[in-house]
């Protein structure tokens, strides 16, 4: 059994940050690649950073300069920080693992998703 907890989500006014966090739990051999998605009202899920072992970051290009992924290894989690946050950031966030369990196959895994939402 593997699961993902996401936090930090929340309430925030635009300009000011946030950080979500990403744990993975259970039998896990190794992890592939971590990073978080979106979904934002009226559109499809996107890629907004993910983390490739190997030391290799993606992000989308909304997010350049403003959003920053780290990864943990030793604990098994991924982070968002996230500032000078837009209106057009609002969504919920969902944690993504690529990863292997101990004497299994590789596969992906979601989180449960955290709402943030930017308003003043």
């Amino acid at each position: 059994q593997v699961q993902l907890v996401e936090s930090g989500g929340g309430l925030v006014q635009p300009g000011g940050s946030l950080r979500l966090s990403c744990a993975a739990s259970g039998s896990i051999f190794s992890i592939n690649v971590m990073g978080w998605y979106r979904l934002v009202s009226g559109k499809e899920r996107e890629l907004v950073a993910r983390d490739i072992s190997g030391g290799s970051t993606e992000y989308a290009d909304s997010v350049k300069g403003r959003f920053t992924i780290s990864r943990d290894n030793a604990k098994n989690t991924v982070y968002l920080q996230m500032n000078n946050l837009k209106p057009e950031d609002t969504g919920v966030y969902s944690c993504n693992a690529l990863l292997s369990r101990t004497g299994g196959s590789t596969r992906s895994y979601w989180g449960q998703g955290t709402q943030v939402t930017v308003s003043s």
